[in-house]
């Protein structure tokens, strides 16, 4: 077995695959070093079903990894998804008594009062993301260190999740036998690794499209603005074919794949697809164009919420940067289209940045939100000693 080097390691449980991004660190280059995958069980409908069945996908993925690497995998950051994703605004006031100049100490202070807001019962603290600062009542600043002031005020988002849903997830990882160095919610961790600061700087939005949900995540400069969790995703694409079609799922499922374009016009659409015979049931044909009118309805749908949530909860932000798609449902073809016409803004596919060595069979949105995860790990091993819990990410980092 290789030598233990700095490793980080990324867990994306997702309903469908298991993923294990390997990252070795030297030097603060983070090198591709393994990873390993294996189809999930254990899951219905987006929620865990059979913890032991998720476990069980988790050791698998896991020992791929491992043999690929030549590392033993003992920890890994894990993210967290589905339609329970929630954030809401965190509001910390630090008053000094006496007047005096801001420390970072005072920075960090507030947002730890900040992340006392009241929130539900039910709902555990992911995130806790420090947007900006209030000096004595004046307009917000980004980084008011040296500032003298009286009365310090933070302003932050967290990000929280269903507390049970967030625990089954933990054991299910624990009884795997890795230990849980944080959760992060997955879209945030597919935005770290494929937006850079500069992208942020004019206004991006980043949307990760799983097999049963999806995640959505604005910022603006070095602030996400807003973040949710989404009750859309790859499936329904697959279940609105077989409902208006009559097909059984798996059948519509191998259309979505084979024939599947979210945009009519975009491709060759006169095409007429021979459904083969099933037992009791004769051979069938499909009209392509009838096909890709169903996956434009739904892709569609899925844009016009985004643009929903940049209105009414991201203070109506310009996307001069974009939308970024991530996730196996984002490379249907045509969907990049869609989102341009609906959003009025240019798309791409989210493909990791910052990894040096990775393979081209990873180099490809899937395989985003887990290698966020693994590079949000290397951070944290970056920045050792520092107290357990929620992280408040840096506003000046070089990463979302």
């Amino acid at each position: 077995m290789r030598k233990q080097n700095e490793i980080a390691i990324g867990l994306d449980v997702g309903s469908a695959w298991t993923r294990v991004f390997v990252l070795s660190v030297e030097g603060g280059v983070m090198r591709y070093a393994g990873h390993g995958v294996t189809q999930s069980k254990g899951w219905h409908r987006g929620q865990i079903s059979d913890q032991t069945a998720v476990a069980d996908s988790i050791r698998d993925a896991v020992e791929a990894a491992r043999k690929a690497s030549g590392y033993q995998i003992e920890s890994a950051v894990v993210g967290v998804g589905g339609p329970a994703i929630r954030a809401q605004q965190g509001r910390g006031v630090y008053d000094f008594g006496h007047s005096r100049r801001i420390g970072r100490e005072d920075l960090a202070y507030a947002v730890k009062l900040a992340a006392l807001a009241p929130r539900e019962d039910d709902r555990a603290l992911l995130q806790v993301l420090p947007q900006d600062f209030t000096v004595d009542g004046q307009p917000p600043t980004l980084h008011p260190v040296n500032v003298e002031c009286l009365r310090l005020e933070a302003h932050t988002l967290l990000i929280t999740a269903s507390a049970q849903e967030h625990q089954t997830l933990l054991s299910a990882v624990q009884q795997a036998r890795i230990d849980v160095e944080e959760t992060v919610f997955e879209a945030m961790a597919a935005a770290y690794a494929c937006v850079l600061a500069d992208e942020r700087a004019g206004g991006v939005a980043v949307l990760d499209i799983g097999a049963h949900s999806s995640g959505l995540v604005f910022y603006d400069g070095d602030s996400a603005l807003y973040a949710i969790g989404m009750p859309f995703s790859g499936e329904h694409f697959t279940r609105d074919i077989s409902e208006v079609k009559a097909m059984s799922l798996d059948e519509s499922e191998d259309m979505k794949i084979k024939h599947g374009c979210a945009l009519l016009g975009l491709t060759a659409d006169n095409i007429v697809i021979e459904l083969p015979p099933m037992p009791g049931r004769p051979g069938r044909e499909l009209s392509r164009r009838d096909l890709i009118e169903i996956l434009e309805a739904r892709a569609t749908q899925i844009f016009q919420y985004v643009e929903r949530f940049r209105v009414d909860y991201s203070r109506g932000m310009s996307m001069h940067e974009g939308i970024v798609l991530c996730g196996g449902a984002t490379q249907m073809e045509g969907i990049v289209e869609v989102a341009e016409r609906v959003l009025g803004c240019q798309a791409r596919l989210g493909f990791v940045r910052g990894v040096d060595q990775i393979p081209e069979e990873l180099a490809t949105p899937e395989w985003t939100t887990a290698a966020g995860l693994a590079m949000y790990s290397a951070r944290l091993k970056q920045r050792k000693g520092r107290s357990a819990g929620p992280r408040f990410l840096n506003l000046f980092s070089n990463r979302a």
